[in-house]
């Protein structure tokens, strides 16, 4: 009786050995949360979030009581102590007209960037209003040749966002196309590498304004009696010529650095010039050739605000500008907005060039 008991017994623990085996291999494996986890990925990054805020707002409060003195202490001086209260009073009152122009707060940002988006749904409703409004008289101008009617309204700030990107993927492909050729036929030949290396290094490290200043020479005579939209033109050809290089120098070394093995597997097959190249050599540079477009959308989306706020092309470095001339009371408050979205949307793009770069690689754990 005892010995049937004990058989029973261990069944049942092998069969429970056997389910708790299976439901590992099944179920997918759940990350085990802990204290020491919760608190490196969750509470510390929060923390720190809160601590850069707190810091922004003390040091926004410090620099507005600086200003404010500033203002009050010249109204004394220029004025007597009557303006001097007087302006005490209108800047506690928060009037807008005698407030410290100088860093905002985050409070303060928060309210223009509700304002800004405020005022996108607002020029979007103008624009379906116009269409809706135009859209028979244009049918009726396109059928008989002529160009429609545009809205001609100022553009949203969500609209610059939007045009920013464009002209940002218009440089990136065009550095792709150009770096990417060029730097695989460079890879190919130790002599070309060495008769070319002088020019990259010459040209590589050249400022976004001079090379601004020279695509915009020489489009200006190549669309003197061209209607295409000039500025984009010179945008995005100066955005790629900025940031093309870390990808010719990657996609070159990384061509040049295939493995021996991988050449002399496409002698043994008679693979032609062009079958080796696109069957060995492209398909082994492609994480090399992934980091350094990783590294040109980066550089693209840097200069392009720059290049954008010189030539006063449309997009977020010419939303900066603007309000940099605009003066007004939340000008700052805007440029601030506009800091946290080019940094935002410069991360994401990373992060997806990233992704990509992850799926090409042969070592997963290689980049972060």
């Amino acid at each position: 009786m005892k010995q049937s008991v004990t058989v029973v017994k261990d069944d049942n623990v092998k069969f429970g050995a056997t389910a708790k085996a299976v439901a590992a291999k099944l179920l997918p494996k759940m990350p085990k949360w802990n204290v020491q986890t919760f608190l490196r990925k969750v509470l510390i990054p929060l923390a720190s979030i809160l601590l850069f805020i707190g810091l922004w707002h003390v040091g926004a409060k410090s620099l507005f009581n600086i200003e404010a003195d500033y203002k009050i202490e010249k109204a004394l001086t220029d004025q007597g102590q009557a303006a001097a209260d007087e302006m005490a009073a209108c800047i506690a009152s928060g009037d807008v007209s005698c407030q410290p122009n100088t860093l905002p707060s985050p409070a303060q940002v928060w309210t223009s960037f509700n304002t800004l988006i405020a005022d996108h749904k607002t020029i979007s409703a103008d624009k379906a209003e116009f269409k809706a409004k135009t859209a028979a008289l244009n049918e009726k101008r396109e059928a008989e040749g002529k160009a429609p009617i545009t809205y001609t309204g100022r553009p949203s700030f969500v609209d610059q966002i939007f045009t920013s990107l464009k002209t940002v993927f218009a440089g990136f492909l065009l550095a792709l196309v150009i770096a990417v050729p060029v730097g695989i036929i460079i890879g190919l030949s130790s002599t070309l590498r060495n008769s070319f290396n002088w020019l990259i290094q010459i040209f590589k490290p050249v400022s976004p304004v001079v090379w601004l200043l020279l695509v915009f020479m020489i489009v200006k005579t190549m669309t003197k009696d061209s209607d295409s939209d000039s500025a984009f033109i010179i945008s995005f050809i100066s955005v790629g010529l900025c940031a093309m290089w870390a990808t010719l120098v990657n996609t070159a070394m990384g061509v040049s650095t295939v493995d021996k093995d991988y050449i002399n597997v496409a002698k043994v097959l008679k693979l032609g010039a062009i079958q080796k190249v696109f069957k060995v050599i492209l398909p082994s540079s492609l994480p090399l050739i992934f980091t350094g477009l990783r590294i040109t959308l980066s550089v693209a989306w840097m200069v392009l605000i720059a290049i954008e706020l010189l030539a006063q092309s449309p997009g977020l470095g010419s939303f900066v500008w603007e309000e940099f001339q605009n003066g007004a009371n939340d000008s700052n408050s805007k440029i601030i907005v506009a800091m946290f979205v080019i940094g935002i949307i410069g991360f994401l793009l990373d992060r997806i060039m990233l992704t990509i770069q992850n799926m090409v690689s042969f070592n997963k754990n290689a980049t972060a």
